[in-house]
């Protein structure tokens, strides 16, 4: 966790001020993945740390392929891309619909596929459950899910599957009508992808 967490210290990626998370909270710390991972090695080796973990689900020996990675678009889709290969195995994404959801258009998913979802940062989850939802839905089994970073503070869904990450967090987050003064007075960012 410290090494990662330095990591994004180091290339900027961890930004403090007021920001409006895709959840719809409000915090004063915002994980870039971006500013992380547009450094080729250093996202080589952040999403290795990440492949090591799932490696028992994606090379399950009672499976005869490893098992496809997953990642919701925009954030996830270079974790999902390094976790994989990585991994030695297929990675494909969902994409925003353009009404706020996600679906999955370029790739197909065999009945029974199994797969493992790859994310940069959780705060709810919603965009795991999402993806999971969609893998399920088109006959894909899911058998675990991760992220670089999570940020819900042990408050995510139970996605009915293993969840692991690299980084575990508990910071402040606040719903809009309820902030502290201090971020009240600073204008808000919404850095994230929309």
């Amino acid at each position: 966790m410290t090494e990662v967490l330095d990591l994004f210290r180091k290339t900027g990626a961890l930004l403090h001020g007021h920001f409006v998370l895709r959840s719809g909270l409000h915090s004063r710390e915002f994980f870039q993945c971006a500013i992380l991972l547009q450094h080729a090695t250093i996202a080589s080796h952040v999403c290795g740390l990440l492949a090591d973990k799932l490696r028992a689900f994606a090379c399950d020996p009672a499976a005869s392929t490893p098992a496809t990675i997953m990642s919701p678009a925009v954030g996830g889709i270079v974790v999902g891309q390094e976790v994989a290969r990585h991994l030695d195995t297929r990675h494909i994404f969902v994409e925003k619909d353009g009404q706020g959801g996600l679906v999955l258009r370029r790739f197909s998913i065999q009945p029974g596929e199994r797969f493992i979802v790859a994310e940069d940062v959780v705060t709810r989850g919603g965009r795991v459950q999402e993806t999971i939802d969609i893998i399920r839905a088109h006959g894909g089994v899911v058998i675990a899910a991760g992220s670089i970073v999570d940020r819900s503070g042990g408050q995510l869904p139970d996605f009915g599957c293993p969840f692991v990450s690299l980084v575990q967090m508990t910071p402040e987050t606040f719903a809009p009508d309820d902030l502290p003064p201090d971020l009240a007075a600073i204008p808000a960012m919404k850095p994230g992808s929309k």
